[in-house]
């Protein structure tokens, strides 16, 4: 889930809607750019390799944060195509299960697998956990890719906060704003995903719906600089639509999702 991420800046609606045709009308950006900027003074959410430092005691398994609600059970259901012609299905869903990480946090598991015509060529396991404010903090990960024509398998994805310098990151802040930026994981030189606010109370259509209040970020890495990915998440229900917007062409739609 968390894996799959010209502006920087804020990008007007229209702009936005061009790019992602699954944009269904005008949203807002919720925010002035001196607002933005007032509110970007105060932010304290990790940016790069800089040491998180959490308490484990500030974390639960619980994860309600509005826009990316885990409740045990909840699933959801994903189309993906690509410049190479697949149509791949993914499914994710929220385990009833937890796993102490290696810097001492509890986190939630999440099971993210991607399919090819049926048969599993991707099989993820997510850390996930929020702090007091409600911030939806990311561990890592323990992932394989499986090539389906040799069956040869690959784990060398995988990392853990706390081991072998890798460190937690933010999946969704409790508070999104118009210029918030934060990093959504890090372990150098292989995982080092950063997210930026563009735009909130966005309208986004896919094929499970028609949903509104979306939060549109853009997803970006040092280590990947000219790939771009825009992500809206919309309220109550989690991600709905991911476009690649540059370096690659990969689009995820939401199909359908349990409440």
């Amino acid at each position: 889930m968390q894996g799959r991420a010209i502006r920087r800046g804020g990008v007007a609606t229209a702009v936005v809607a061009a790019l992602l045709p699954a944009l269904a009308g005008c949203g807002s950006s919720s925010s002035s750019s001196s607002q933005a900027a007032t509110q970007a003074g105060t932010n304290t959410l990790p940016q790069s390799s800089e040491p998180s430092n959490l308490n484990p005691a500030d974390f639960t398994t619980n994860v309600d944060n509005p826009y990316w609600p885990m409740p045990v059970g909840r699933a959801w259901r994903i189309h993906v195509s690509n410049p190479q012609g697949e149509s791949l299905q993914e499914t994710i869903m929220v385990e009833n299960q937890t796993k102490r990480i290696a810097d001492g946090v509890t986190a939630r598991v999440v099971r993210d697998v991607v399919y090819d015509h049926g048969k599993p060529t991707e099989i993820t396991d997510d850390w996930y956990a929020q702090d007091s404010q409600g911030n939806i903090w990311y561990f890592g990960e323990d992932t394989t890719s499986i090539d389906l024509k040799t069956g040869k398998r690959d784990s060398s994805g995988s990392f853990e906060a706390g081991k072998n310098g890798a460190d937690a990151g933010i999946a969704m802040p409790a508070h999104p704003y118009v210029g918030l930026t934060y990093r959504e994981e890090y372990y150098k030189g292989r995982a080092e995903d950063r997210s930026r606010v563009l735009a909130l109370d966005q309208q986004v259509e896919a094929p499970a719906g028609h949903f509104t209040g979306a939060v549109l970020t853009d997803d970006y890495s040092p280590i990947e600089p000219t790939v771009s990915e825009y992500k809206l998440y919309a309220r109550g229900v989690g991600p709905v639509v991911a476009v690649s917007v540059s370096g690659e062409s990969e689009r995820e739609d939401l199909i359908a999702y349990t409440h």
